[in-house]
């Protein structure tokens, strides 16, 4: 019988968030592990109401009707790994969907029992080198941005023959979109907003200056994004300065179920940042998944951190930030151009920080603009989208965000999350290309 035969009413509090338990020799036990994953796979296989969000449901629900048994029990014990392979940890299965998660008797955290599994084979078997290559942004970052190696890589990653090489090599499918590379990275750009010493305003709320954690992609792949962030908070009366030094957030390597390089980067970062917080500045990162891992998943696997308690509290996306200057009465209201009509696609790792739709919030205080939201996975992930196994269920997942941008026949089509635009452009094929939220703005105010 499956489980969720067994339903009963389930509470009426909010849904709340175990701490991951990854420092616990049972975590890595695997015969543990396969008996959670029965568990929670019967419980998923009896709701399916999560079947639209990723390739991990489907995965798992076509492995049971093709079983000799049609339930969980008749799947070889080994297909579990399928189900696994294709999730990308976005947690909207338990955001927007799954009515079991604590404090549900049932306890299902999908994503938390996949990255479970993920950790557990990484610890078990290691990597193999493309994933290891993709999830070591920095080391990749510092490479390519060389100069004249930048310039290299980035005609490279255009030419079809050395696609395919790539594709026999580390399996990056041909057709995936390449990020660009950039010698004059963001923090060369920025080095002088180090020095600003404004004092931070004496009330409750905003501090009124903020220190950027650029992120390895805004720093390597796309420093005008990080520009425009600043231009448009400059704008806004907000003292900008870079935070010292920094490294990957560890996004990356946490999908792959490295855990201990994700703590040795909250090691690294975490004191540069604190820093910066003890001396007054507000925390802005360009990136919905990079700030996600500091006010999320960093505080589930270290719950007794001290100084990432003391950050959490002070790391924001840019638009909640903008908002929250908003709601004092300090934002900037005097737009000089219309946005027109825009299809915004809110990306995974923004919508499951809970803080609103701000930036369409923040958009619609443009005059003459109007703002069309698609809240549905662009199926990127960072890494998931490039892989050759993957790509092709990426751009499945990703054809009703397309479909809904091509029906929109909007002035611009954009996301928070620069490689959600990229994929959705790609959806497209006809030359468009994204346009960021904070390019939207600076275009709004009429920025230079």
């Amino acid at each position: 019988m499956s489980s969720a035969e067994g339903f009963k009413e389930g509470s009426l509090e909010a849904p709340t968030r175990h701490p991951l338990d990854w420092k616990n020799p049972e975590f890595y036990n695997e015969t543990a592990l396969f008996t959670e994953l029965e568990r929670v796979y019967d419980i998923c296989h009896g709701c399916r109401r999560c079947v639209s969000l990723c390739n991990s449901f489907p995965t798992l629900f076509d492995l049971v009707d093709e079983s000799s048994t049609m339930e969980v029990d008749g799947i070889d014990k080994q297909d579990y790994w399928k189900v696994i392979d294709n999730c990308y940890l976005c947690d909207l299965c338990y955001l927007t969907k799954c009515p079991y998660v604590p404090p549900h008797d049932w306890n299902v955290d999908f994503p938390h029992l996949m990255l479970r599994a993920k950790a557990v084979k990484y610890k078990k078997d290691g990597a193999r080198m493309r994933d290891k290559v993709l999830s070591s942004t920095d080391a990749v970052g510092r490479l390519a941005s060389i100069p004249v190696v930048s310039q290299i890589v980035n005609v490279a990653n255009q030419q079809p023959a050395m696609r395919k090489l790539l594709e026999k090599t580390l399996n990056v499918h041909p057709k995936a979109v390449l990020p660009s590379y950039h010698s004059d990275t963001a923090r060369k750009r920025l080095i002088s907003h180090t020095s600003d010493k404004r004092a931070p305003e004496a009330v409750v709320g905003t501090r009124g200056r903020v220190a950027l954690f650029t992120t390895c992609y805004g720093n390597y792949n796309e420093p005008q994004l990080v520009e425009d962030l600043v231009k448009v908070f400059e704008h806004n009366g907000i003292a900008v300065s870079l935070v010292k030094k920094e490294q990957c957030c560890g996004m990356p390597k946490l999908e792959l179920g490295d855990l201990e390089a994700v703590e040795r980067a909250k090691d690294n970062n975490l004191p540069a940042l604190v820093e910066k917080v003890e001396q007054g500045w507000d925390i802005v990162a360009p990136v919905p998944s990079c700030v996600l891992m500091f006010k999320q998943e960093l505080p589930l696997m270290f719950p007794d951190d001290a100084l990432l308690r003391k950050l959490r509290g002070h790391i924001y996306d840019p638009f909640e930030y903008l908002m929250l200057r908003h709601k004092e009465g300090k934002l900037n209201t005097d737009f000089k151009n219309p946005l027109g009509k825009v299809a915004y696609h809110t990306a995974c790792h923004l919508r499951v920080q809970k803080i609103g739709l701000k930036t369409r919030d923040l958009l619609k205080l443009v005059p003459d603009t109007q703002i069309e939201v698609i809240e549905r996975c662009s199926g990127h992930d960072g890494t998931y989208a490039i892989k050759s196994e993957f790509h092709d269920f990426s751009t499945k997942i990703c054809r009703p965000v397309v479909n809904r941008v091509n029906k929109a026949a909007a002035d611009h089509f954009s996301s928070d999350c620069p490689m959600a635009g990229h994929q959705i452009g790609s959806g497209l094929n006809d030359g468009r290309s994204p346009t960021h939220p904070l390019t939207l703005l600076r275009m709004a105010y009429g920025l230079n």
